[in-house]
Parts: structure tokens; C-alpha cells; sequence
């Protein structure tokens, strides 16, 4: 973690916080979200409207997620390594967990179910604060650029996740089914879960080599050349030594380029001696 990823950390955390202080605190913030809201963009640009109903998905989670990770998965075959889908994995899991608290916990109505015209429709059963689509467009093409190996594909990188992210951002709002505020949240937990990716490295190299470890023992117990016990044994049971004689009498060593000597004729055939 760099210093200057630090401080954009800490500042993006106090962005965040700043947010919900004032939704709970229905400052103008709220009154910004009514206003917005009571304009209804969907019906000032309706050309637009069919263009965007499909931008948007950019933002949905499951869509992006199967693009995505088919990129990196053949990444991570290429690379011979996991950690492209495994920092894909983390930071999903990481939104996915934060995202999904603050809605449970915070219940906000959207625009098109609010009650109670300068109300922040807090607690009231909904699930749109922050804005999922928001967030998730930030983490899935955000990591793109995360996971870049030179700093040229970064920057570029960068620049298509930005305009993706702010985007569908912008498209909620036109759209209706998300108040200002919403989305502010979501480009805030998206990049705190982007620049905090570096503190999960260490978990995601652990998680890696314990994938590469396990399948590594399955594949040398499933494999026809893995060693087996050796048969090769003494009729008693005993293993043979190494220096032990097998076969036939000790044959001297010559000297290379040597002719062998041959074998005297007395030497060949030896009568057995007599009895007598």
C-alpha cells in the first residue's frame, strides 16, 4: 500500500462517511435527491431512453462478472497463475458484503416508491442506498486497471473504467431508479474496495498456493508414473544390497582399449578329480 493509495483511501472513507452523515441527516443532500427526482429526466431526453436501458447492465452484476471473468480467466491460464481471478473473487466478495449491509441496514426507498415528498425514505423496507449497480461497475472494470502488468494498459484501463462507472452511475439517475445520493455512495464503496484490493494480496497468494498444493498431490496420486513400493527383494524377505553379488563369479576389470583375455584351455574344462 503506497502512500499515495493510502490518502486516496482515507479521503474516499471520509467521502463515504460525509454521504450517509447527511442522508441520515436529511441535509441538502436529500433536498438535491427531490429536486432530481421531481425533474424526471426519463421524460426530458426519451430518445435517449432505449440507449441507456441497455448501458446499464454494464453496471449489473451478474453480466459483468461472467465478461469479466472470462478475461481473466484466460489471463490466469496464460499467466499460469490464479491471482487475476482470485483478486476478482476478493473484491466481489468484499462489495458484495459491504453493499449489501449498508442496504439491509439503511432499508431506503427508491424514487419511484418514495412516500413522503423532503424525506431521506429511510427505514422504510427498500434496499437502493448505495447503489449496487454503481458500486459494481467500478470493482468489476476498475480491476482491470488494478490488475494491469505495464503502466500504458493501466492508464487506459483507468479511463474505460471511469467512464463505465460514472456512466451507469448517471444512467440510474436518469433512469429514476436511483436518487443522487445512492450513486455518490456507490463510487465511493466501489473505490474503497479498489484501493484496499493490496491489503487482501497476501490472502489471495495463501489461497493460491493451497489450490496449486492440493492439486499438485491429487494429480501425482492419480498419476501412472508416481512411485510405488519397490517388489524387488531377498527370498527371505530382506532386501538385496546393492554390493552383493547377483550372478557368476567377479569378473576382473581391464584397461579400455584392452583385447580380453582368453581363457586358458586348462581352465576351460577341469575333468573332476577321481574317487580313487
Amino acid at each position: 500500500m503506497s502512500r499515495v493509495r493510502l490518502g486516496l483511501f482515507s479521503v474516499t472513507v471520509a467521502f463515504y462517511l460525509a454521504i450517509v452523515v447527511a442522508v441520515l441527516g436529511t441535509t441538502w443532500l436529500v433536498q438535491l435527491d427531490w429536486q432530481v427526482m421531481l425533474f424526471r429526466p426519463y421524460k426530458q431526453w426519451p430518445e435517449v431512453h432505449g440507449f441507456l436501458d441497455a448501458f446499464v447492465v454494464l453496471g449489473q452484476r451478474g453480466p459483468t462478472a461472467v465478461l469479466v471473468a472470462a478475461w481473466l480467466g484466460w489471463r490466469s491460464w496464460r499467466q499460469r497463475t490464479l491471482r487475476p481471478l482470485l483478486a476478482l473473487g476478493f473484491a466481489l466478495l468484499l462489495l458484495n458484503a459491504s453493499v449489501g449491509a449498508v442496504k439491509i441496514g439503511l432499508g431506503r426507498l427508491g424514487p419511484h416508491y418514495a412516500t413522503q415528498i423532503g424525506s431521506a425514505e429511510l427505514w422504510a423496507g427498500g434496499d437502493i442506498f448505495p447503489s449496487g449497480h454503481t458500486a459494481n461497475a467500478v470493482v468489476t472494470w476498475g480491476i482491470l486497471a488494478y490488475l494491469a502488468t505495464t503502466p500504458r494498459a493501466r492508464r487506459w484501463l483507468s479511463v474505460v473504467g471511469a467512464v463505465f462507472a460514472l456512466g451507469v452511475g448517471a444512467t440510474t439517475v436518469y433512469l429514476g431508479t436511483h436518487w443522487v445520493s445512492d450513486v455518490l455512495l456507490g463510487w465511493a464503496a466501489g473505490l474503497v474496495i479498489l484501493l484496499g484490493l493490496p491489503w487482501c494480496e497476501p490472502a489471495i497468494a495463501r489461497v493460491e498456493a493451497l489450490v496449486f498444493a492440493l492439486r499438485e498431490r491429487f494429480t501425482t496420486a492419480g498419476s501412472p508414473l508416481a512411485p510405488r513400493p519397490s517388489s524387488s527383494a531377498s527370498p527371505t524377505g530382506q532386501p538385496v544390497s546393492a554390493r552383493q553379488t547377483l550372478v557368476g563369479p567377479r569378473v576382473p576389470a581391464q584397461e579400455p582399449g584392452a583385447r580380453p583375455a582368453m581363457p586358458r584351455a586348462a581352465d576351460e574344462v577341469r575333468a573332476p578329480a577321481s574317487r580313487y
